[in-house]
């Protein structure tokens, strides 16, 4: 049974930091992009970040940039995203995502975590 479980999240300070990972008990992780993910209360999901098989390229949204880093551990068949200078802003639950693996004929993401809460106080 496929699993990605995230943990890492908490409760911090605006300006403080958080290390989020997510382990995968995936057979063919290392050749999936994966991703994380948000959901604030009363919005959308929203794209953070992602990371190519390989390590690179990676991609985050606007609003993260430079604030945040997403790195993978294929041997671990893990991912991490570094969270600094954190927002009230960025208070949400942070989801994991593992595309469907290269040379797949489908898109998007192919399984998700079920979250870790992220909290920053003002």
């Amino acid at each position: 049974q496929v699993q990605l479980v995230e943990s890492g999240g908490g409760l911090v300070q605006a300006g403080g930091s958080l290390r989020l990972s997510c382990t995968a008990s995936i057979r063919t992780f290392s050749r999936r992009t994966m991703a994380w993910f948000r959901q604030a209360p009363g919005k959308e999901r929203e794209f953070v970040a992602s990371i190519a098989w390989f390590g690179a390229p990676t991609t985050y949204v606007d609003s993260v940039k430079g604030r945040f880093t997403i790195s993978r551990e294929n041997a671990k068949n893990t991912i991490y995203l570094q969270m600094n200078s954190l927002k009230p802003e960025d208070t949400a639950v942070y989801y994991c995502a593992a595309a469907w693996p290269i040379g797949s004929t489908n898109a998007g993401y192919e399984y998700w975590g079920q979250g870790t809460q992220v909290t920053v106080s003002p």
